[in-house]
């Protein structure tokens, strides 16, 4: 988009125009005489100094005012000069641009709109000299608001604009006809969104930073389409895809109708109304960056890169596409049309290691298959239950929402400074009455009247600061328009966990003992996290109760999401170190299930150095929690497989049928030179913005020595994205199967994965409660394999548990 770095220049320029009016009063001298005196020596004649006049003033640096004058002071409308031609004419207040006026740049820009205060503020309109126009909201020189933009190429965006950057709903259109309907977020296409190409190809769905990211669906021109989900527009699990004739059940209609009521794919109902926008607010599209496979590309040239021919050319993943026959090369006959298949498929980061036929012509009906498809329907979802109006919890979503804005805006303003003793402890907790009319200190919401209570907000502000979570940030992931969703409690404790819409933070509800052992243990959960910046204990981000006026107290903690990854988590594991009672309940596992200490059947070799750095901080954060007296606490361990190679031995032959009589496809052997099963590569540490950070880190880097030379190491994965690793977070790793007692293994299973771990459940002490337990169990059950010991030795087997974890190296085959 060429010219967008004069218009940049341009309205930088602007930005000064306050500071350079503010000259006409230092350089202008007052006298109380009927003759007003000019730095210059020249002199304007007026009848009193302090009444409107009509006169012209002539500056020494070669700027000049002609217009109306109160005293010395522009006042009314006027016209301004400055040395290097740059022009403004219209009205001023008290030496400043303020009201409608005109500014012309030399380079032939102008900008004709409202003023306020000396700043382009108010609605207005910006025409380049390259021709670009923008007409909309103006907000202290940047586009903020509602607002419309048309490039010299014939593209035009017209949306919502924030800060110098696209935020939110709006449109744009391609000059070839390419149009996106959907959310911007930073000046990149995210959330949800529809792509349509000129060809009549379309995506809807979830997009992330210029990628498609989890649910969507893609439809094909000639009707066919693949409903699934992708990980930066690579296919990464289940889907299903529909031939080109075939038609979507109506069970799978009700789901994407549903799932565009919950949010996780856009309205287009919604979305129409934005082309009726013909204004919007805040920087150039030019500036725009689409990541995933087009790093260097921006949005105009991700609309116009759509490949021609697109039986032959998949941007979005890596597979040798079946549809390329059975959706796009078909030779007209409708008769074949409809009888192509529909197929489910899962992917791994693009590859296809599966297909199975669903419709009936090629397998006959069965209450499993159905099955099949209701479970594929279910894995699809985003994780936990969209609170939306009639939600058993949506008053008290409202509630934790308007709660958290009020905090953050009222302590964000705060000067910073070391956090004092007296910031600890319940007098340093305030409370905050919100009805729902009201008050002099709160807003009007649609919730019932509710006491609000905030635990030691400084002390919690201090660690989102230490943690580089930025206030706004923090409010509009929690706070935002789109709601949180109800997870369900994966423990015996009965909390409800929400997640925030953007996944970056877990709100859970608690005990009131949990809140007073978080209280009592904070002064030193602080000092421990401040001086361990590579720990691995769970971050807590706020503290909080709700009292409705008719009901129960709720508590709440604000935590740091640690599966808000770029990766797609494949299997989770909680992970205490005891064996009673310590395997999953669930028949079917999926990705959400939490798996515990006896279904874990691998053990993970990291890099020696890693491995050691990683059981030392272990080592030291599970003593810090001992002293504490805490024991009942997990080491959550959430892991991604990078193409299994297991998974492509067992499906590499073509056809295979399963016992069900549903047919797999397998993918073709030539896939695996494209993206090979130990693709983890390790590349010297990166400085550009492509490199993806986890959420919630601070720390240093890990260091490869083995790989370079012991210098700080990025992980490359091929056709994804390059991962900052830190302890903890895009932690590579060799796996390797364990088969059970007395099980045959047919082959040594080995492969690539990615972990990311950290310590959960930090809140219960070895109270007399759980000794009371301990006493009960010990005498049923062997009381090493029990969960309820002291938290010395809950301390010494956590540790040894996780060494069998992570053996060393030189174990590894």
């Amino acid at each position: 988009m060429s010219g967008l770095g004069a218009i940049a220049d341009n309205i930088e320029r602007t930005i000064t125009l306050s500071d350079r009016t503010k000259s006409l009063d230092s350089s202008l001298i007052h006298d109380n005489n009927d003759v007003t005196k000019l730095a210059n020596g020249e002199v304007c004649l007026t009848s009193e100094s302090t009444n409107f006049r009509v006169g012209e003033l002539l500056l020494p640096n070669g700027e000049s005012y002609s217009g109306s004058l109160l005293g010395n002071i522009p006042e009314g409308s006027g016209k301004y000069r400055w040395s290097d031609g740059c022009r403004y004419v219209g009205e001023w207040r008290h030496g400043i641009t303020h009201g409608h006026g005109k500014l012309e740049f030399p380079s032939g820009a102008v900008y004709d709109g409202e003023f306020s205060g000396g700043y382009m503020h108010g609605e207005g309109t910006y025409i380049g000299p390259d021709k670009v126009t923008y007409r909309g909201r103006w907000r202290l020189n940047l586009k903020h608001g509602l607002g419309y933009q048309m490039y010299p190429n014939g593209d035009i965006f017209e949306g919502s604009w924030m800060q110098g950057t696209p935020e939110g709903p709006g449109k744009y259109t391609w000059a070839n006809g390419n149009v996106y309907f959907g959310n911007m977020k930073g000046g990149k296409i995210s959330g949800k969104g529809t792509l349509t190409w000129i060809n009549g190809d379309s995506y809807e769905g979830s997009w992330l930073n210029g990628a498609m990211h989890r649910v969507g669906m893609y439809t094909w021109s000639d009707g066919s389409c693949y409903i699934g989900t992708w990980t930066h527009s690579l296919k990464d699990g289940k889907g299903t895809f529909y031939p080109s004739g075939s038609r979507l059940t109506a069970g799978q209609e009700l789901y994407l109708n549903a799932l565009r009521k919950r949010g996780l794919l856009p309205d287009m109902k919604k979305q129409s109304q934005v082309s009726h926008i013909h204004h919007a607010a805040s920087v150039d599209m030019g500036n725009v960056k689409v990541s995933g496979k087009l790093p260097e590309r921006n949005l105009l040239n991700f609309g116009q890169s759509r490949p021609t021919n697109v039986s032959l050319e998949r941007r979005w993943s890596l597979e040798v596409a079946i549809e390329k026959v059975i959706g796009h090369n078909l030779d007209g006959d409708m008769e074949d049309a409809m009888s192509a298949p529909i197929l489910e498929r899962e992917y791994m980061q693009g590859i296809l290691i599966s297909e199975v036929v669903l419709n009936e012509r090629f397998s006959p009906p069965s209450g499993r298959a159905r099955r099949r498809q209701k479970r594929f329907v279910r894995e699809l979802k985003r994780p936990g239950e969209a609170i939306i109006k009639g939600h058993r919890s949506y008053d008290l979503m409202l509630s934790l929402q308007l709660g958290i804005r009020y905090t953050v805006g009222k302590i964000t303003p705060i000067q910073r400074r070391d956090i004092r003793n007296s910031d600890f402890g319940p007098r340093a907790s305030f409370w905050m009455y919100f009805p729902k009319g009201g008050s002099q200190l709160t807003p009007t919401h649609q919730s019932e009247d509710f006491k609000w209570k905030d635990y030691c907000p400084m002390v919690f502000r201090n660690l989102r600061e230490m943690f580089k979570i930025d206030a706004a940030d923090y409010m509009m992931s929690i706070c935002g328009n789109d709601a949180l969703s109800e997870l369900s409690s994966p423990g015996k404790s009965g909390s409800v966990f929400f997640l925030s819409q953007d996944d970056r933070f877990m709100i859970k509800t608690l005990r009131k003992s949990e809140v007073k052992v978080l209280l009592r243990m904070l002064p030193n959960y602080h000092r421990h996290v401040k001086t361990y910046e590579n720990t691995l204990i769970t971050k807590f981000f706020g503290l909080h109760r709700i009292k409705p006026s008719s009901g129960q107290k709720f508590r709440f903690v604000v935590m740091g999401n640690m599966f808000c990854t770029e990766l797609r988590i494949h299997r989770r594991f909680d992970l205490k170190g005891s064996s009673l009672g310590r395997s999953a309940d669930k028949v079917e596992i999926d990705e959400n299930t939490i798996l515990k200490d006896l279904d874990l059947n691998y053990c993970f070799y990291l890099e020696p150095s890693w491995r050691e750095a990683l059981l030392r901080q272990i080592e030291i954060d599970s003593k810090f929690l001992e002293e504490e007296n805490i024991m009942d606490y997990s080491l959550l361990l959430g892991v991604h497989y990078r193409a299994p190679q297991h998974l492509q031995s067992l499906n590499s032959c073509s056809g295979r049928t399963m016992a069900d009589g549903l047919e797999i496809v397998a993918e073709e052997e030539s896939l695996e030179d494209e993206i090979s099963p130990q693709g983890l590569v390790l590349v010297p540490r990166g400085t550009d913005d492509s490199v993806v950070v986890g959420p919630h880190v601070r720390g240093s880097r890990l260091r490869a020595s083995s790989a370079t030379g012991d210098a700080e190491v990025d992980l490359l994965l091929p056709g994804t994205a390059r991962f900052q690793i830190q302890l903890g977070v895009n932690m590579p790793a060799r796996a390797e199967y364990i088969p059970k007692e007395g099980q045959t293994q047919v082959f040594h299973e080995v492969y690539d994965v990615v972990l990311y771990l950290g310590i959960i459940d930090i809140l219960q002490e070895y109270n007399m409660s759980k000794k009371l337990e301990h006493a009960y169990k010990s005498i049923q059950f062997d009381s090493v394999s029990i969960s309820a010991v002291d938290p010395t030795y809950y301390s010494e087997r956590f540790l040894e548990f996780i060494r069998k974890v992570f053996p060393t190296y030189a174990v590894a085959t």
